[in-house]
């Protein structure tokens, strides 16, 4: 037995040597394996577009541009980056360390860049406002902003003042971004269609190609969301400081649609979804609530909203959303008029705990709408009305 281990011994030291002589660099014609791995290229594209349109959806301005950022399957070997992009006309190109310094600064500046940003959304409204009364209410606090930001910049310290200004100098300092860069910025001229190709070479000299098609969609106003008065039904929270928790939601005409709802108070916090009053319709089923909401046309909107019932008998609460060509409450009750509705009811509920809901609806060719609140049955609550943009 001692025997045959010691040729297997010698075996396997004699294919030692035989593998060590391949890999002899003096052997003539024998050495390592030449290297065929190439590279491999891929990249990838954010568009991080930004745009400003006034209250009339007109474009101010839209920067068209794309974050692009190079890689391969080689993590080392000195590898090179070469973008190309068709048509190029109108291209530029911008350093990838621009917008992470502006950023930086107004980190820097984080008070008074959130007064300069409240300022310039109500220098926004201001033109498209036609209640003459909110238009005051807002010169006020645009004026009371204005001086907000007189003391935010005074109260800036020197440290602060440093730190922006040596951010500001890296800026200046940036080197142009180039096409050689395994990051960068394009800025496109316009919408359109691009071909964006990029080449890979190592450090060995092989190199491979890849493109893409980039579509540059044509910048769209962001969809507004609408505003709806009085949400929680609270005291003075109209824009004037005014309100009763249900002014908002007064019908036109008593006559054509019913009273308005009455007001359920709690003398504490944390009872009610939002603040101390929520709407109650009575059990007389004789009250409603009515608000007209701005609606983008096309757009789809979520309406959430609490209920709660009283429980001492059956009872039942209506939210529907009505096209605003409905002028009675018969009308609104029509198939051709009701945009959405939902009803939730007291079966299987506990007496005053409120429960979230949410009504799901499209505008369509509608411009307003009408959230329209009835109940039938025993008394019920509802409180805290938001809405949302449905992406």
């Amino acid at each position: 037995m001692k025997k045959y281990l010691y040729k297997l011994k010698y075996i396997v030291l004699g294919a030692m040597v035989s593998l060590t002589a391949c890999v002899d660099d003096e052997l003539a014609d024998v050495g390592d394996l030449e290297d065929i791995t190439g590279p491999t290229p891929f990249y990838t594209a954010t568009d991080i577009t930004t745009s400003e349109f006034d209250c009339n959806d007109v474009e101010l301005w839209a920067n068209y541009q794309f974050n692009f950022t190079a890689g391969s399957n080689l993590a080392v070997n000195g590898t090179q980056y070469e973008w190309t992009i068709s048509p190029s006309e109108g291209v530029t190109f911008i350093n990838k360390d621009l917008p992470i310094l502006e950023q930086q600064i107004e980190a820097e500046l984080a008070t008074v860049v959130a007064i300069e940003e409240q300022i310039a959304d109500i220098e926004f409204e201001i033109p498209c406002e036609t209640d003459e009364d909110k238009v005051t209410v807002l010169e006020a606090e645009l004026e009371a902003l204005e001086a907000q930001l007189e003391e935010a910049e005074a109260d800036l310290s020197d440290e602060v003042l440093q730190n922006v200004a040596d951010l500001e100098t890296e800026i200046s300092e940036l080197p142009e971004a180039t096409l050689q860069d395994q990051e960068l910025i394009f800025s496109f001229p316009e919408p359109g269609t691009y071909t964006v190709g990029l080449t890979v070479t190592d450090n060995l000299g092989k190199s491979d190609y890849t493109e893409k098609i980039i579509t540059v969609n044509q910048a769209i106003p962001t969809i507004a969301v609408p505003e709806i008065g009085e949400p929680g039904f609270e005291d003075g929270t109209l824009f004037d400081g005014s309100g009763d928790g249900r002014d908002s939601w007064r019908a036109p005409s008593t006559s054509d649609w019913g009273s308005v709802f009455q007001i359920n108070t709690k003398s504490e916090e944390g009872i009610l979804p939002e603040g101390l009053q929520a709407a109650k319709f009575p059990a007389s089923n004789d009250r409603v609530g009515y608000q007209e909401i701005d609606v983008t046309p096309g757009a789809e909107y979520v309406l959430s909203y609490f209920t709660a019932f009283n429980m001492d008998d059956y009872g039942d609460l209506t939210v529907s959303v009505i096209s605003a060509n409905a002028s009675t409450l018969a009308e609104a009750q029509l198939e051709e008029n009701i945009v959405a509705s939902r009803t939730d009811s007291s079966v299987g509920r506990t007496v005053d705990v409120f429960q979230k809901h949410a009504l799901t609806f499209e505008a369509g060719d509608n411009d307003t709408v009408i959230i329209l609140i009835t109940n039938s049955g025993d008394e019920s609550r509802i409180d805290s009305f938001d809405i949302t943009v449905k992406q």
